[in-house]
């Protein structure tokens, strides 16, 4: 059985998952990787990549692995399209391996000189007209009035708002509001482990699968219900706070390892059967 290492930790959870459940059915063969290789057409390297979340393995490779352990691959093949969005999302994005061969980027060009707007010259008067520098004068004055009369309501509005949103409660900024729901301690879900003994497995009242693939990085009531079960085997997990975060993988791992199970620090059908038994 393989004591797999972790997983990159920039892996996407959608692609973290495919490739755990991969392992999962590795070990389930009982195959080496050369034995892998010849039953499934790909490559021993090509496996070692796969197996350790470095690049995508082809479809053709799902369905083989799920053949030889006679699954049905429509469930992985479902996870496989959801890593493989995340995945092509990855390295659309990622920035090129090497630069050395491409050509040096050109000289910016000089910045152009700024261009200086020139006011255009008051139109002269008209035939028979002459201007008359009071009224205009007096014009502008009207303007530059109705200008600060406006900006003196607006201004009067928006602290009127404020006062009601903080006396009144009618009113809040989006920016306090998201404040609050992040301080809030309603924002992270809270799990209170039920622990009881039903027919002879232990459950505590955050999930009843026994065979559920769990590994650093999910997160959910599947992952509260092993945090509560390894409370109470006296495997301490941190917080019950349905992360999988290093504490609970460390503890997963001391209970594989006094079980006797393969020491993956990943939750999949033998390991709950050591948590729930």
């Amino acid at each position: 059985m393989s004591r797999w290492k972790a997983l990159p930790a920039e892996l996407d959870p959608s692609a973290r998952n495919l490739v755990v459940r991969l392992r999962w059915l590795k070990d389930h063969s009982g195959l080496s990787l050369r034995q892998l290789a010849s039953k499934s057409g790909y490559s021993a390297s090509s496996w070692e990549r796969y197996l350790g979340g470095r690049s995508l393995p082809p479809r053709g490779a799902v369905e083989a692995l799920a053949s030889i352990n006679g699954e049905e691959p429509s469930r992985l093949l479902a996870a496989w399209e959801v890593a493989a969005e995340a995945w092509n999302g990855r390295t659309a994005t990622a920035p090129p391996a090497s630069t050395a061969d491409t050509a040096p980027a050109p000289a910016p060009a000089p910045a152009a000189e700024p261009i200086t707007a020139v006011p255009a010259e008051p139109p002269g008067p008209t035939a028979g007209h002459t201007a008359d520098p009071v009224r205009g004068r007096a014009f502008q004055v009207a303007v530059a009035a109705g200008v600060a009369a406006l900006l003196l309501a607006a201004s009067a509005a928006a602290v009127l708002v404020g006062r009601m949103g903080t006396d009144g409660g009618a009113a809040t900024s989006p920016t306090s509001s998201a404040a609050a729901a992040m301080s809030s301690p309603s924002a992270v879900p809270g799990y209170t482990c039920r622990v009881e003994r039903v027919d002879g497995l232990w459950y505590a009242g955050q999930s009843d699968t026994k065979e559920e693939l769990l590994a650093n990085g999910y997160a959910g009531p599947e992952v509260a219900e092993v945090q509560c079960l390894l409370e109470r085997a006296g495997y301490a997990p941190g917080d019950i706070d349905g992360i999988y975060g290093p504490l609970t993988e460390r503890a997963v791992t001391r209970l594989q390892r006094d079980a006797g199970l393969v020491v993956d620090g990943i939750v999949g059908p033998h390991t709950w059967g050591a948590l729930r038994g």
